[in-house]
């Protein structure tokens, strides 16, 4: 449950609501709906601009682009992947944002108490525009070892999660689903304790572990409570790591985590702070919310009042 105060409302800006849609978001099962959902924010009595691209790059340089030029609200029609990339364009800004729920993982819009129904969520987010209000919540900023940086809303991934991902990634076949069955697989007959090095707001803390994640929200994955404790606004990181699991403990830990429970198994440990360095043995690419990210070692801060929600 979200904390609301008095100061959680600061005004919606002027200049036209700009809308990122994911058209293959959900495999595309919401695909129709798009003209009713542009239909709906129309409603706020504010001008509506569809932004174009063909590419998840095009779509993040979309983003900045309209912001850059004055839009007055940024909209993200898809799943965690659009909303994260739209979200490189707002997080610490004053311009509003809001997340529709329309693809396979919407772990972000849930989790800040958005409906999943597509039009409900473009109800409440049109009712907000009308009203001129927002809410604030936190954001997660990554700074890599080049200085590059990201933001997040839900879960980074630096174990076993992000290098199943990967490696899905990498393989030309087969299509679809399958393709990360295969990658899990694969990877499950690979599998080993990687050594890490985890700095919590400067206390240094060394351990083998399987799996890594660190939550500004509690789910990934579509519902998968990783960090089932995360509250993002709170203005803390919550770190959940699963030590030395082997094969068949990892396979009969794995579907705890939809509930959240697997943090009391003796094997996982959690930890909360502002501020998380993380490196690790040999080379893993992080992913944050669901999408590829930055490469360890990286520093993530929890970020206070960095996103404004149209709730």
């Amino acid at each position: 449950m979200l904390a609301v105060t008095s100061d959680d409302h600061p005004s919606v800006p002027g200049g036209p609501v700009a809308v990122l849609a994911n058209p293959t978001a959900g495999r595309g099962r919401h695909r129709g709906l798009l003209p009713d959902l542009l239909d709906g924010l129309a409603a706020a009595d504010r001008p509506v601009r569809l932004l174009r691209a063909g590419s998840a790059a095009e779509a993040e340089a979309a983003c900045r682009a309209a912001v850059a030029e004055g839009a007055g609200a940024l909209i993200a029609v898809g799943g965690d992947g659009t909303v994260h990339r739209a979200m490189q364009a707002v997080a610490g800004t004053s311009v509003p944002f809001g997340p529709v729920p329309a693809g396979t993982g919407n772990d972000f819009a849930v989790e800040t108490g958005f409906p999943a129904d597509p039009r409900a969520a473009v109800d409440v987010i049109a009712a907000a525009l009308r009203e001129g209000r927002s809410r604030p919540v936190d954001l997660a900023r990554m700074t890599g070892a080049d200085g590059t940086v990201r933001w997040y809303g839900a879960v980074l991934a630096a174990g076993f999660d992000a290098i199943v991902n990967e490696r899905a990634n990498r393989m030309r076949w087969p299509r679809g689903p399958r393709r990360y069955d295969l990658a899990i697989l694969v990877e499950l007959a690979r599998l080993r304790p990687r050594r890490y090095t985890l700095t919590l707001d400067g206390e240094r803390i060394e351990v083998d572990a399987v799996l890594v994640a660190v939550g500004n929200g509690a789910s990934y994955g579509g519902g998968m409570r990783i960090c089932p404790d995360a509250d993002p606004t709170d203005g803390l990181l919550d770190v959940v790591v699963g030590g030395r699991f082997d094969r068949c403990t990892l396979i009969r830990v794995k579907p705890r985590i939809y509930a959240g429970t697997h943090v009391t198994h003796p094997l996982v440990h959690t930890y909360r702070a502002r501020t998380v360095t993380l490196a690790a043995e040999g080379s893993i690419t992080t992913y944050a919310d669901g999408e590829r990210s930055l490469s360890l070692p990286l520093t993530v801060t929890a970020t206070p009042h960095a996103l404004h929600l149209l709730r």
